[in-house]
């Protein structure tokens, strides 16, 4: 896994979703980062750490390449909400069935 600058990870991503828009798939995942790069043990003497602000993990891959970058919630609200807008087309309209046709046949 690459952990890239923001600018770098949004023209990274940009081409993740130029390259799998006739076919295949792009995965985002969001997580919550507080800067630790080590786990809390989970007996004995947890090291008091305080984070210093929020901030936000994002991981992107696409099968075969994987691109990260952690974000503070500002820059996260513009430019990949942005982003997510333009490249998110692809989704399939979801069946809508009426509730009066099943309510009735239950009758």
């Amino acid at each position: 896994m690459v952990l890239l600058e923001n600018d770098s990870f949004l023209t990274e991503l940009t081409r993740l979703f130029q390259k799998c828009r006739t076919t295949g798939s792009v995965y985002i995942t969001l997580k919550k980062y507080d800067g630790r790069t080590k786990p809390v043990p989970r007996k004995g003497n947890p090291e008091t750490f305080e984070p210093v602000d929020n901030k936000c993990l994002i991981r992107a891959t696409d099968g075969k390449k994987k691109i990260s970058t952690v974000v503070s919630p500002p820059l996260l609200d513009l430019a990949y909400s942005n982003l997510l807008r333009a490249h998110i087309d692809g989704l399939k309209k979801k069946d809508k069935k009426s509730k009066s046709k099943k309510t009735k046949a239950t009758q």
